[in-house]
């Protein structure tokens, strides 16, 4: 069930209006990266003295310019982890227009549901930002020493973290927070695999950029196949 749902909500991306949503997507995560790029840069540059003697070569500022590139290179590389978080905040903007977008196509006859408080939603997307990176740091130390099942830990631990909150986002827009909730724990082994095939192309670079607009996709649909049970 969920492998169709997901493939589905990868169709979506053809629907029309898909593709205004994605470069808002897009240009939204390359901003999010690219400052964390540069705070990363300037934070070592405050730390990295701007000139530095070497022996036989006196005076140089490369070991400045240097660790600024390699501030830049690991935030690159990072970004298969700092997508997870970047893609949380995303969804908190974006879930409503690819929800409407997805119903519109999918479930016509569904009658318009009252956009949620701006507060509210910025409320819970930052705690969850919040819960995000820090799981993600706490396994980022972990990683190292488990480097076989490290892509295990990954796809399991942002599967579930994924799951809960596009579920109950998506749930929310057409039920009480309490119901939602319970529907969630109802069907939490469902969610949290539907979590992990969402998690799986988050470590494709480019492809990634784009799992945000499918995973609010793919979550409508689940909702919808779980709720009609």
């Amino acid at each position: 069930m969920n492998l169709t749902l997901a493939l589905r909500a990868w169709q979506d991306l053809l629907l029309p209006g898909a593709f205004r949503i994605v470069l808002k997507g897009v240009a939204f995560a390359i901003v999010a990266l690219t400052v964390m790029a540069f705070t990363l840069a300037w934070a070592i540059g405050l730390v990295v003295p701007a000139g530095v003697s070497l022996p036989w070569i006196g005076e140089t500022d490369a070991i400045h310019a240097l660790a600024g590139w390699a501030a830049f290179g690991l935030v690159v590389f990072a970004s298969v982890f700092l997508m997870v978080p970047v893609a949380s905040i995303f969804t908190g903007f974006f879930l409503e227009d690819v929800a409407e977008l997805v119903e519109g196509a999918h479930y016509p006859t569904l009658p318009k549901v009252a956009p949620q408080p701006l507060l509210d939603s910025l409320v819970k997307t930052l705690k969850f930002f919040g819960v995000v990176i820090a799981a993600n740091l706490l396994a980022l130390l972990i990683y190292p020493f488990v480097i076989p099942f490290a892509p295990l830990l990954f796809l399991a631990l942002n599967g579930y973290l994924l799951g809960r909150e596009y579920f109950q986002m998506a749930a929310e827009r057409r039920m009480p927070e309490a119901q939602a909730r319970a529907l969630y724990l109802r069907n939490r082994p469902a969610i949290w695999t539907m979590g992990v095939l969402m998690a799986l192309p988050l470590s494709v670079p480019f492809v990634n950029l784009v799992v945000p607009v499918v995973g609010a996709a793919a979550f409508t649909h689940l909702f919808h196949r779980l709720a009609r049970r």
